[in-house]
């Protein structure tokens, strides 16, 4: 370990004596009191990691003088001190060990070296589904059918979880992975034994969910990434970035009486989308910040994904301290927090000077207002008293437009379409024809759907308490839930269920129709189940709009239920509220919410509970000893989870009639010799594509059809369509996935005039097929193939199947105009040849049909900086053009001549051995 700058430095702690990279001696030859505290951070992880290869003394220096007006253009490598998974996303990831640990047994090695080189826990919370609700089995009933459906998942990671080192899983119906990472995973400092010297470090991670960003608000710096960046840093290997921007928000004053979190975090949501922070840091900084509680910073972390920044932090303060202790950390553990910040600088004091930011934006706290988000995205804010003039605008533009656009919005970094179990179970059976009176009031803007969901509030006592309060008053008055409306509540874990018992206010939550459904993300990620049979007939029927109110972060059309065209945002007070009202038509500041036994109106300001009884509340049921209770045994789950029978032994098991689970080929023949990279000839195009061709188009997603590949593999298999699930559930099989691969509806190949669709142009045979039907020909007769595009391509969220499945399709190279940086590295990770047109130069000015034979040479074994491209015709003629070859650094050239970075890592395990 190199340290160019003298920075070593040790502190006692508990007794005992920790060495760390100090950031004052790095202050002593340049002004780093003037960085952003999220800089500092990244400061700290280049020079605990300076080793003259990946991190040398010039990334030190350009951070160390980081200019904060300065467009980002210099890149650093960042390794983070852990990874966090969710099942969907990090299944795959786990497979890969699994077929690492099998390849270095043929390699001669031991698979029990093959483990994530750094902490790293996965927490199972995308499967469970609001199948049964309104009642007080619901819980019950919902975990045996997430059980029915994943058992199969659940019996690899349960292999996971006893097999691999440094790798822990938190069971089903514990809670979602960022509030059990709040909760309890997270260290804020991090202590590890390098070369036999105790270290002491903070905290940092990438998890494989975009909104990891909520223990920003711990002051913890970690962001969501795809799975192949989560894959490298379980393999001990960095991740490039580029030196970002830090945009500060200044916040002053205290929320006002009626105002919450989550109105809070809306209004910061539309606030920075319209500033623009996409790629950039936020962080969070003036005195408003004291009067903040560490779930309301939380919440603003949660969501950064939706107001486009990488991360969103707080400093680390007292504020941190009390919540550790709150959350039933150890003494030893906080003493550690509170003097490694100290000693560092990184400890915040309301009174202290102001950092250097990108650019400022002032809120004062006091103008918040109740609010709500919708009806399509969370940065379009609603205020409470314009909810009414909302939906009307809506409904305007539907009518204007004749439909909703059809395409629909996607993330599958969480569940959404692609959840398990989502398909079947939202087309139901035959309706019932005769009429429920009890429906009569059902119609355009009536609630369909209200949902207590995500770890976003979940998280914050004093919104579940708000709730709470507000369910035990409007009871009180003789108030009910519409019958229309599925009601549900399900928390991020199991200390908030503890302390609305505590308080009785699950009673009050049960009497209002919000039974506890499960532990999970549930509705927020789209795994709201199916509408009662005859809520949906009717709404069908009469093609009616209906909406949604839900406690979560995301809203896109589409999202949280395929009947649901309008999708609102909302504190769990305002869930509980428009339940009641049964419809988003209502200005409830002025209007009622319903009327009581004696027929009086009651009005939303009649229930709401005031501040202080929040907080009164909050004070006498939060307690200490609720999270140490509920964590004790938090890796051990439920009897159904610990009856699950583990394949033993060091390797898995695979199970060859497993149309979930599958050995993946990336390691097939693979030997200790690194192997030729020889120039590419006689490559057929498969996919000749425009601009800003996004990893969703590239990458499966959604529901599987019965006439795609994918769906005539599972059929073959003996899957009845009906239990196809969705390519999110299957994403531990390659044989599902490489089929789905370029499938989006709605992506255009040029090759074809005008076909929508993921279909190709077979280039010998003339004819038109599905792209995976025509790789698999080229690949019978052994003809490589390429993909060329223009501008921007893959772009969007970091899928790792978007490069896998190129892989597997036989893609040998990709030639675009440009390309989204992490989807190239991606590209490179997996062996896939990036390559840029020159000069001004495209597809189109050049001439290129796609239906020509390529040649690729002079890459000199992925040495070379460029290449050229021959493209021969049909006819003979040729055009020969130059390209760039973009294998950015000295580690990516190493990747792609091992043919990833899986082979890379391997080949150095295996080659020692003994090690």
């Amino acid at each position: 370990m190199t340290d160019s700058f003298s920075t070593r430095d040790s502190l006692e702690v508990n007794g005992k004596r920790y060495t760390y990279a100090s950031l004052p001696r790095l202050g002593q030859r340049f002004n780093i009191a003037r960085l952003p505290y999220s800089m500092k951070i990244l400061l700290e992880n280049l020079l605990r990691h300076e080793d003259g290869v990946n991190v040398t003394a010039k990334e030190i220096e350009a951070v160390a003088n980081w200019d904060a007006h300065k467009e980002p253009d210099t890149e650093i490598a960042f390794m983070p001190a852990r990874v966090i998974l969710q099942d969907f996303t990090g299944v795959p990831c786990v497979v890969d060990l699994a077929a690492m640990r099998d390849a270095m047994v043929a390699l001669g090695g031991d698979a029990a070296r093959i483990n994530p080189q750094s902490p790293c826990e996965l927490v199972i919370d995308h499967s469970v589904q609001v199948d049964v609700f309104g009642q007080a089995d619901a819980l019950k009933l919902n975990a045996q059918i997430e059980f029915e459906r994943n058992r199969e998942r659940y019996e690899f990671l349960r292999w996971g979880q006893k097999a691999l080192h440094e790798f822990r899983v938190v069971p089903p119906s514990t809670g979602i992975v960022h509030q059990v990472n709040l909760e309890y995973l997270s260290r804020v400092v991090m202590t590890r034994d390098l070369d036999g010297t105790p270290w002491a470090f903070p905290d940092t991670l990438f998890g494989t969910d975009s909104h990891t960003t909520m223990v920003n608000g711990l002051g913890i710096l970690g962001w969501g990434v795809g799975g192949i960046e989560a894959e490298a840093a379980m393999l001990g290997q960095p991740s490039s970035m580029l030196i970002p921007q830090v945009v500060g928000v200044r916040l002053t004053g205290r929320l006002a009486e009626g105002a919450t979190a989550t109105d809070l975090v809306l209004t910061v949501t539309q606030m920075l989308r319209k500033h623009g922070v996409v790629g950039k840091f936020v962080e969070f900084f003036g005195s408003g910040l004291q009067h903040l509680a560490l779930a309301d910073r939380a919440t603003l972390g949660n969501m950064a994904p939706e107001y486009g920044a990488t991360c969103a932090i707080c400093p680390i303060d007292h504020e941190s301290i009390n919540y550790l202790r709150l959350s039933g950390r150890s003494e030893e553990q906080i003493r550690l927090v509170e003097a490694y910040a100290k000693a560092q600088g990184l400890w915040h004091e309301p009174n202290a000077p102001e950092a250097e930011f990108s650019s400022v934006l002032d809120l004062d706290l006091a103008t918040v207002a109740p609010s709500l988000a919708g009806p399509k995205r969370p940065q379009d804010r609603v205020t409470l008293a314009t909810m009414r003039d909302s939906y009307r605008g809506a409904m305007d533009a539907l009518g204007r437009n004749g439909q909703w656009d059809k395409q629909k919005e996607r993330f599958l970094s969480e569940g959404g379409s692609t959840a398990v179990g989502h398909d079947q179970s939202e087309h139901s059976a035959p309706h019932d024809t005769d009429p429920h009176p009890e429906y009569a009031g059902l119609g355009n803007g009536s609630v369909a759907i209200a949902a207590i969901t995500s770890c976003t509030n979940t998280s914050n006592p004093s919104v579940m308490i708000g709730a709470g309060l507000l369910a035990r008053k409007a009871a009180a008055r003789g108030l009910k839930p519409k019958p229309w409306v599925k009601t549900s509540l399900a928390p991020g874990s199991k200390v908030v269920t503890d302390y609305l018992a505590k308080t009785g206010l699950d009673r009050d939550l049960d009497a209002m129709g919000f039974f506890l459904v499960g532990y999970g993300c549930t509705t927020c990620i789209g795994n709201s189940g199916p509408l009662p049979e005859q809520v949906s007939k009717i709404v069908a029927d009469h093609d009616y709009v209906v909406a949604s109110v839900l406690s979560g972060n995301r809203n896109f059309e589409g999202r949280i239920h395929s009947e649901v065209k309008m999708n609102y945002l909302a504190s769990p007070p305002l869930v509980v509220a428009f339940a009641i009202a049964g419809t988003v038509d209502i200005d409830l500041t002025k209007e009622p919410l319903g009327r009581d036994a004696q027929g009086k109106d009651v009005y939303l300001k009649d229930i709401w509970p005031s501040n202080q009884e929040i907080a009164d509340c909050v004070a006498n049921s939060v307690k200490s000893e609720m999270f140490t209770k509920e964590y004790a045994d938090v890796f051990k789950g439920s009897e159904a989870w610990n009856a699950i029978q583990i394949p033993a032994g060091d390797q898995y098991t695979w199970n060859e009639a497993s149309t979930y689970i599958k050995n993946p080929p990336y390691f097939e023949g693979m030997t200790m010799a690194l192997p030729t990279v020889a120039d590419v000839h006689g490559a057929r195009v498969l996919g000749l594509f425009g601009d800003s061709i996004t990893t969703d188009h590239i990458s499966p997603a959604g529901s599987i059809k019965k006439d795609s590949p994918a769906g005539r593999y599972l059929i073959g298999r003996g899957v009845d369509p009906q239990n196809f699930n969705s390519y999110g559930s299957r994403r531990g099989n390659d044989d599902v996935m490489v089929r789905g691969t370029f499938a989006n509806i709605r992506i255009k190949n040029r090759m074809l005039d005008g076909v929508e669709g993921g279909y190709t142009l077979h280039v010998p045979s003339g004819e038109q097929m599905a792209i995976y039907d025509a790789a698999m020909k080229y690949k019978a007769t052994g003809t490589p193939l390429v993909v060329i595009a223009g501008k921007e391509y893959g772009t969007g969220s970091s899928r790792d199947w978007a490069a896998k499945g190129t892989l597997l399709l036989g893609v040998k190279a990709v030639l675009a105009e440009s390309f989204e940086r992490i989807h190239r590295s991606n590209l490179v990770g997996m062996g896939v040849l990036p390559l840029q047109f020159v000069d001004g130069q495209t597809a189109q000015s050049l001439g290129l049909t796609g239906k020509e034979s390529y040649d690729i040479s002079g890459l000199d074994s992925g040495n070379a900086r460029s290449a050229t491209v021959t493209a021969t015709a049909a006819d003979g003629s040729k055009k020969t053009f130059q390209v760039k070859v973009l294998l950015l650094t000295p580690k990516e050239r190493e990747f792609y001549r091992h043919g990833g970075i899986l082979q890379y890592v391997l080949r150095q395990l295996a080659a020692n051995k003994a090690a």
